[in-house]
């Protein structure tokens, strides 16, 4: 879903504009006064998950950060809608959605959209206010299982391109193979949430979920520093006070013909622009740095060793 064109609203809108979008789209969607129209219903869950998330700055980061399919994985509908207030807005139709005290509103929910119970009730039971009251007052959801957390081991080349990933929950025939898509840019101790995967409940509630916490297994050539790599390259003495011209490989497995200038000191880095790890799904990439070490010979010819005191003689 784009959060964005659900409410209508330009993807750099300002917190104002968000809220004022969904006042309006709110007014016209809410079940009590479209009972009955199960288009309208799932239109007015929409556009609540959309505000839920573009009018909280970490969940609409993170939402741009990673699109909707990365942030999903992310955001179970409980942590979308946990703490998100709509009693002002609401207060504005002439329904009081704080319920009993008329404080400040918040979604809670035990598991699942907290939407669930609410288009049950929608719409009617005593005491008036419409469905809005089943947020707090409906039936306890029954409790889910267990979260589990598993460790997903995953190659920098994996990080560069992103991709999916297959496991196996459980082992030999009973063993079952859930694919998760790995977003490119990740980084070690980040998690992918796979829903329903984890522990079942014991109550015949829904199952648990599955997080997979995230390590990147170290490379042979490259060294990550968080969206830049670091590549290093040896030259001779001479190369470096001469200046020469030396390969340097790269993640994507091109090679790259690069110039090191005369004098160039010991542990230079050089930058080369955009051949690093990929900012998020959609960012740009960071750089590759190329580290010029310089190699000392352990052993010189008769010929070498006349030339390198002739050398220190003269003072270089």
């Amino acid at each position: 879903m784009d959060y964005y064109k659900t409410l209508g609203v330009d993807r750099k809108a300002d917190p104002a504009a968000i809220k004022k979008a969904y006042r309006k789209l709110a007014l016209k969607y809410h079940p009590d006064k479209t009972k009955g129209d199960k288009a309208s219903e799932e239109k007015f869950k929409e556009i609540s998950e959309a505000y839920a998330v573009l009018s909280d700055k970490e969940k609409r980061q993170q939402y741009d950060t990673y699109g909707a399919e990365g942030f999903q994985q992310r955001y179970s509908q409980e942590d979308i809608f946990r703490n998100v207030d709509l009693g002002d807005i609401f207060k504005e139709f002439g329904i009081n959605f704080g319920g009993r005290g008329g404080g400040p509103t918040q979604f809670r929910s035990g598991g699942g959209s907290p939407f669930d119970s609410f288009f049950q009730q929608a719409g009617g039971g005593a005491g008036g206010g419409g469905g809005f009251h089943s947020f707090q007052q409906g039936a306890a959801p029954r409790p889910k299982g267990q979260d589990i957390t598993l460790e997903l081991p995953i190659t920098l080349t994996e990080v560069l391109n992103g991709g999916e990933k297959t496991i196996s929950l459980g082992r030999g025939r009973d063993a079952e193979k859930v694919s998760v898509k790995v977003p490119a840019g990740i980084d070690s101790g980040k998690k992918l949430r796979v829903s329903g995967k984890g522990s079942p409940s014991p109550t015949g509630g829904p199952s648990g979920d599955l997080y997979l916490l995230i390590k990147v297994l170290p490379h042979a050539v490259f060294i990550r520093e968080g969206d830049n790599l670091i590549v290093d390259r040896k030259i001779p003495f001479t190369s470096a006070t001469l200046g020469c011209k030396i390969d340097v490989p790269t993640l994507g497995g091109k090679s790259l013909n690069v110039n090191v200038a005369a004098g160039t000191q010991p542990n230079a880095k050089l930058r080369l622009k955009g051949r690093g790890l990929p900012v998020g799904p959609k960012g740009p990439r960071g750089d590759l740095f190329v580290r010029i070490n310089l190699e000392v010979p352990k052993e010189l010819s008769k010929a070498q060793k006349i030339l390198l005191k002739d050398l220190q003689e003269s003072g270089l």
